[in-house]
């Protein structure tokens, strides 16, 4: 039985719409998670583009899983104000897109420990967003991406027994995990109440290189197993970064992955024939 509730940031496939569509539908795929549109962040469309996505999505039969926003990836100290009215229109697009679910992060600082002050800083942007957040339905699915305040076990769960509520949650990215250093299995165990969402994307501990799902030290089959024994229906979402794609340059820290060979609908494929595989086995 193939899960059906298989998502992916097709912008890995292509920029544009269409072959993005077509790729998806190809392999029995019936969701994405919306980040580049014809090469244009999905924070950054209008109005129009906005129609048009809609009018594509319902000619392919595609359904958005969640808004792949770039939302709380900025530093404390950048402007934050013009950065919430930013999130405001990405709640718009998501009740657009008739999707509850954000992707979003919890800051960069400066490097070095997290100070008393910069958490302090962090809990208090969260917490607005989550208000407006409430106003409008959506729900935010915190990302444990590297760097970030959010990126390592005890700070996600810090996050989530601080904010956690239902229009607050946890997406699990095991390979961020990995590269962070935190073991999937410890990770997974301790923030497993506060998951609504998975992304599909693993690692090698040796030297952080990506690699499909069971390829790595992700723990895939564990995660997996764990979840649906607890009766988890959510969204598994495919996210390969097994080559370099357009809009990657605006997503990464450092350019480790811009050297790779260009992603497309063969790099995709492979994420998503491995995902099976491991569904299958567990």
């Amino acid at each position: 039985m193939i899960y059906e509730k298989i998502s992916g940031f097709s912008d890995e496939i292509a920029s544009d719409i269409d072959t993005q569509f077509s790729v998806l539908c190809k392999l029995g795929i019936k969701y994405f998670e919306p980040r580049g549109i014809n090469g244009k962040n999905i924070s950054k469309i209008d109005d129009n583009e906005l129609l048009m996505l809609k009018a594509k999505m319902a000619e392919y039969g595609i359904k958005a899983s969640s808004i792949g926003s770039p939302i709380g990836k900025i530093k404390l100290t950048d402007d934050f104000e013009a950065h919430f009215e930013l999130f405001k229109r990405v709640v718009t697009i998501a009740n657009a897109l008739d999707t509850k679910y954000i992707r979003m992060f919890s800051f960069y600082h400066n490097g070095g420990e997290w100070t008393v002050e910069e958490r302090s800083d962090v809990i208090a942007k969260l917490r607005r967003m989550i208000d407006y957040a409430k106003q409008y339905g959506v729900i935010l699915l915190h990302e444990n991406e590297k760097d970030i305040y959010g990126d390592t076990v005890e700070r996600c769960f810090d996050l989530m027994e601080t904010l956690g509520c239902e229009n607050f949650r946890s997406v699990f990215d095991p390979a961020n995990f990995v590269q962070c250093g935190q073991n999937t299995k410890t990770a997974f165990d301790k923030l497993q109440k506060h998951v609504a969402y998975v992304h599909i994307k693993d690692a090698k501990a040796s030297d952080g290189t990506v690699v499909p799902a069971g390829m790595g030290d992700g723990n895939f089959d564990y995660l997996l197993l764990r979840l649906f024994a607890s009766g988890y229906d959510g969204f598994l979402s495919l996210e390969p970064h097994l080559g370099s794609f357009d809009g990657l340059a605006d997503l990464e820290l450092d350019d480790k992955m811009l050297g790779l060979p260009k992603s497309g609908e063969g790099t995709f494929t492979l994420a998503h024939s491995c995902l099976l595989d491991v569904i299958a086995r567990v």
